[in-house]
């Protein structure tokens, strides 16, 4: 018998070289320096619990009797009824009208997103998306062979959408237009005629809105209305979970809310399809969102409070520092400042650099779909305050001596 040895590796899809996912990607670049013996300060992964932040009791309790109730055998594929009314129920006590038979349980608020655009595009499909943007979108195109068309978010005015700029890039192709607000990477919150005007262009374009309000709780000022609270019948789907604001992004747990208007339901029927295909979320972890959204919410109170005081302390020290700049987030855990690089560098290498000398690992604004030369990166100020205090003091040597070269 005579066995061949072949040296070609097995191909790969093209379409998973088509984007990259810079918050983990830059994980690995910050291994290698602890391995070389410096102490690594993780600011890129939005996660409240790794920074000491305490899932709620009464959703672990909940969670907990799930279990030891039996509950860990396959479920609904759309998710047990009594999430699905909660979630129902609390979009319409804020004054979006939706019914239970339109939310579908998810594997985080990202399935809910993959859900929605597999049953949406066609490859060569176009969706409107935010720069910068959260890198899940891209990566979620880019799979099903779809494109996305970036409208800019404008730095010099608070991050907000640069209307003009997403009227020039409507096509024939056009599906989709994606809102996350507030907005993750920047910090940013719209206010109501911004959120009206981009009501009114998907509409007058024939688009579904995808909002993304994962963040919606976590207002500084408090919660953040629904975008469906102002048009009810717009096409609308709303996405959000358990992971940030009820602080148990492990549990992978979200959901996504159909608007009510007719026009959306064969996308749901689409949805449901696609759903089935999946089995169902995680069960257990279900359990907890009735108890989360029906019950106890004082920690948001306090972890708003926490959140904004970090916020003012990131901007003061970002804005003291040589060469940077940095517009105020209003809710949420991020800030996105931009550094004055020198012309021959770009934000990955400032990274980089910043990582390898102080440990200090952020992520690269063109992780984001932001112009490399322009210096942007984001930071994740959930770290206590003495230990941002710390951070920030090693950044602005870094940045000083960086700039100066």
């Amino acid at each position: 018998m005579t066995t061949t040895n072949i040296a070609s590796a097995i191909p790969t899809a093209a379409r998973v070289h088509r984007f990259t996912y810079a918050i983990r990607n830059i994980v690995a670049e910050a291994q290698k320096v602890e391995a070389a013996g410096t102490k690594v300060r993780y600011l890129n992964i939005g996660d409240p619990v790794a920074f000491g932040f305490k899932t709620p009791p009464h959703l672990i309790a909940a969670v907990e009797r799930a279990m030891r109730d039996g509950h860990n055998t396959y479920g609904p594929s759309a998710g047990i009824g009594a999430a699905r009314e909660a979630v129902a129920a609390d979009y319409t006590g804020n004054g979006f009208p939706i019914s239970a038979d339109r939310v579908f349980i998810t594997a985080g608020t990202s399935e809910g997103i993959e859900l929605a655009l597999g049953a949406l595009v066609e490859a060569g499909s176009e969706v409107l998306v935010p720069m910068p943007t959260y890198p899940l979108y891209t990566a979620v195109l880019a799979k099903l062979d779809a494109k996305t068309k970036y409208y800019r978010l404008d730095p010099s005015n608070d991050w907000m959408p640069d209307l003009d700029h997403l009227k020039t890039l409507v096509t024939p192709a056009t599906r989709a237009l994606v809102i996350i607000d507030p907005n993750n990477p920047t910090g940013a919150v719209y206010p109501r005629a911004t959120r009206r005007a981009l009501i009114d262009f998907a509409e007058q374009h024939g688009l579904l809105i995808l909002a993304d309000e994962v963040y919606g709780e976590l207002g500084f000022e408090g919660s953040v209305e629904p975008y469906g609270l102002l048009e009810p019948d717009a096409p609308i789907i709303s996405f959000s979970s358990l992971s940030k604001a009820y602080l148990a992004p492990g549990w992978r747990t979200g959901w996504m809310a159909i608007g009510r208007s007719p026009r959306l339901n064969d996308l749901m029927a689409a949805v449901r399809k696609l759903a089935d295909g999946r089995l169902c979320s995680n069960l257990p972890m279900q359990y907890a969102v009735a108890p989360a959204l029906t019950g106890d919410r004082s920690h948001q109170v306090s972890f708003r409070k926490e959140l904004k005081a970090r916020a003012d302390l990131t901007v003061d020290r970002l804005r003291r520092m040589q060469g940077v700049t940095c517009v105020a987030p209003t809710a949420a855990f991020y800030a996105m400042p931009q550094v004055a690089l020198p012309g021959n560098k770009t934000d990955e290498h400032y990274v980089k650099a910043l990582l390898h000398a102080t440990g200090v690992l952020t992520v690269y604004g063109s992780g984001f779909g932001l112009p490399a030369e322009q210096g942007f990166l984001r930071i994740v100020f959930l770290a206590p305050l003495d230990e941002l205090r710390e951070i920030y003091g090693l950044m602005a040597d870094f940045t000083r001596d960086y700039l100066s070269r």
